[in-house]
């Protein structure tokens, strides 16, 4: 799947070719981040469940939500910085 950057640059006519081992290296970036949003999901979601029942549950609610939104903020950020590395570096 293409990030928006990529498909901005794609219509553009920007679009880099990359090896085939770039090609490689991006998809596995990809997988980790991917797993690792995955976990974050998760966790957001068992710890939403938890809140069942708390007279606070909303304003908790909230604050998770944020955290995870931020956590998920960061990781997009560190799986574009390595993946532009690799772009940049053949």
């Amino acid at each position: 799947m293409k990030s928006a950057y990529e498909l901005a640059l794609e219509r553009l006519g920007g679009l880099k070719s990359y090896t085939q081992e770039q090609k490689k290296r991006l998809a596995e970036i990809d997988k980790v981040y991917d797993a690792k949003r995955a976990e974050i999901t998760l966790r957001l979601d068992e710890k939403l469940k938890s809140l069942a029942g708390d007279p606070d549950a909303v304003t908790k609610e909230e604050t998770l939500r944020r955290e995870a939104a931020s956590e998920l903020a960061r990781l997009e950020e560190k799986r574009e910085s390595e993946k532009n590395r690799i772009r940049n570096h053949p």
